[in-house]
């Protein structure tokens, strides 16, 4: 199956190089289309003629891409993290002389409401684009990435007046094609950034994918700074073709009792929609306690069922819990339930701290979380030590919430637990 890697680390970046190109070397011949029909044939998934239009489009994509001569691109090494590396390359990309984009393709936007296939016919052009230097990545995962390594050129070059372009040279050194899922832009500095950077990209020949719930003219829009940010919509009509992909059924009809993963506020309405979504997601297991053996230590799970676990917040994180305990938790639970996660301020640094762990370790493992809380992500640790660092914990509960997020992690949940019982 085309996407069966998706299930074991859904959303994280990934390039494809010449180490792993041979085992898709079959879906690149065949192209999309042709994929997309034998998953037909074979019941995997059902005709929908909305999706084989966009497919379609995919396909030519991917026939344009497949007569391109290869790019030299450099891939990227474990020296490549440092600050040597940062300020050499700054210099080194900026005296190289623009990628032609002569023959670059179009790139696509594809836009639709929920559950329609989006992501779907993405990750299946994803898995059959001719190109060995390629990755697709969540769109909000991209953006937090795209921060920290601006940060990173001008720590490592104090007098670089404007890192934006070394950065876009060292993305298109790196890859030819990115496909992002779920491309929304909800923050300010986000939007200040995109226009310009986009801009190189396309400039260096990098081809652009996206999936979207969101048309490109109104991307932030009604927002204070929506008219600064209207040359990059611009640019997005530009250099991608735009196509809606508006199939009349929605695939995830019948799973809407799981598609609330952060309930606020924490109180008895939330707890009875966690109680069904545990007992959903638990099926036909019995709930009881299990025992986790790892390393010398064991770790008591209190209230499991099959694939599915539950805790209150204080009986996880006000434990002296660590990075090897949350980790086994991921690994033998395919998902994770909470209740009752706090507000945090100065004098609870340590739950943060531990809270922290516990969601890099699910954000890792590709796990999903369902929980109830006192506040939206962003909301729960703003002043105390480490209050800066949980910016990141809520970029990623944010991501753990999006529809392609739960789309792989059901995918891997169901078959984590089927390993599990054989």
């Amino acid at each position: 199956m085309v996407l069966a890697e998706r299930a074991f680390k859904p959303l994280s970046g990934r390039i494809m190089t010449d180490m792993n190109m041979s085992g898709a070397s079959a879906a690149t011949r065949q192209g999309p289309l042709a994929v997309y029909r034998q998953r037909i044939a074979t019941g995997d998934i059902k005709s929908d003629p909305d999706q084989a239009r966009v497919v379609e489009r995919l396909d030519q994509l991917w026939r344009e891409l497949a007569a391109m001569p290869e790019r030299r691109v450099q891939a990227a090494t474990p020296a490549s993290k440092g600050r040597g590396f940062l300020a050499g390359l700054a210099k080194k990309l900026m005296n190289q002389p623009d990628q032609t984009t002569q023959d670059r393709p179009r790139g696509l936007y594809i836009v639709g409401r929920v559950g329609r296939g989006k992501t779907m016919v993405m990750d299946l052009f994803f898995g059959c684009a001719p190109v060995r230097h390629k990755e697709r990545i969540h769109f909000l995962r991209f953006m937090q990435d795209v921060h920290q390594k601006l940060h990173d050129l001008k720590a490592a070059n104090p007098g670089m007046a404007d890192p934006i372009p070394p950065l876009a040279k060292a993305i298109a050194a790196r890859v030819q094609l990115l496909c992002f899922d779920e491309f929304q832009v909800n923050d300010i500095a986000d939007a200040m950034i995109l226009g310009r950077l986009f801009e190189a990209l396309f400039a260096d020949g990098v081809v652009i994918v996206a999936t979207s719930n969101t048309e490109p003219s109104q991307l932030f829009q009604n927002r204070p700074g929506a008219d600064a940010f209207k040359p990059f919509i611009a640019i997005i009509r530009r250099e991608l073709d735009t196509i809606e992909l508006d199939s009349p059924r929605d695939y995830r009809r019948g799973r809407e009792q799981d598609r609330q993963t952060w309930l606020v506020p924490a109180d008895a309405q939330a707890h009875a929609t966690l109680d069904r979504i545990f007992a959903h997601q638990a099926g036909t297991a019995k709930n009881e306690s299990v025992t986790l053996e790892f390393v010398g230590r064991s770790f008591v799970v209190e209230q499991a069922a099959g694939r599915v676990c539950r805790f209150d917040f204080n009986s996880l994180c006000g434990k002296p819990l660590g990075p090897n305990d949350y980790l086994a938790l991921a690994k033998r639970f395919p998902v994770v339930v909470i209740d009752n996660i706090p507000c945090m301020g100065q004098d609870e640094a340590n739950l943060a701290r531990r809270f922290i762990t516990l969601i890099d370790a699910l954000y890792d493992n590709g796990n999903l979380l369902f929980a109830s809380a006192a506040a939206a992500p962003d909301k729960l640790f703003t002043e105390g030590e480490g209050s800066d660092a949980f910016a990141r914990t809520a970029s990623r509960l944010a991501e753990m919430g999006s529809e392609s997020w739960l789309e792989h992690g059901a995918q891997a949940a169901q078959a984590a637990h089927s390993l599990a019982r054989a």
